[in-house]
């Protein structure tokens, strides 16, 4: 298991409600060729407060990718989204929409707010696992990701 260029694991922000679908990218991450961390929320809000280091998340690590569904209860996952890529100490961060959605509306509406990716979650665990993997080989073997401040 390798750790990023500056030796140190990735830290990965997961920004999904659905209990399963957090234990499913986890059992995918626990297999990982890179070291990571995994943050999760359950909402918007909650992922805006650890992005700005606010309450409970003073001490937060700034992630280098964060895994957004967009249907999120409260501030949805489009609004987090728009945040991110709107603030210059956030929008150098990869956000990879991983969602059931496969609206060709919320495609559209994603890559116009400047999501670096777009991945409908399918509903079987093989599929699931198979998706996981994929953006890990991708996000974490294949690109390179900015270094932390």
């Amino acid at each position: 298991m390798s750790l990023t260029d500056s030796g140190r694991p990735i830290e990965i922000l997961l920004i999904e409600d659905n209990p399963a679908d957090i234990r499913l990218t986890v059992e995918g991450l626990k297999e990982a060729k890179v070291a990571n961390r995994l943050h999760s929320v359950l909402d918007g809000k909650t992922a805006l407060d650890f992005l700005y280091k606010r309450g409970a998340y003073q001490d937060a690590v700034k992630p280098d990718v964060v895994l957004l569904d967009l249907n999120l209860p409260g501030t949805d996952g489009r609004t987090v989204l728009t945040q991110i890529k709107n603030d210059p100490d956030l929008r150098v961060i990869p956000v990879v929409i991983v969602t059931s959605s496969e609206a060709e509306s919320d495609i559209i509406q994603s890559y116009e707010a400047h999501a670096n990716c777009f991945v409908s979650k399918p509903i079987d665990f093989d599929g699931f696992m198979k998706v996981v993997r994929a953006i890990e080989d991708f996000w974490f073997t294949v690109v390179r990701l900015p270094t932390k401040d």
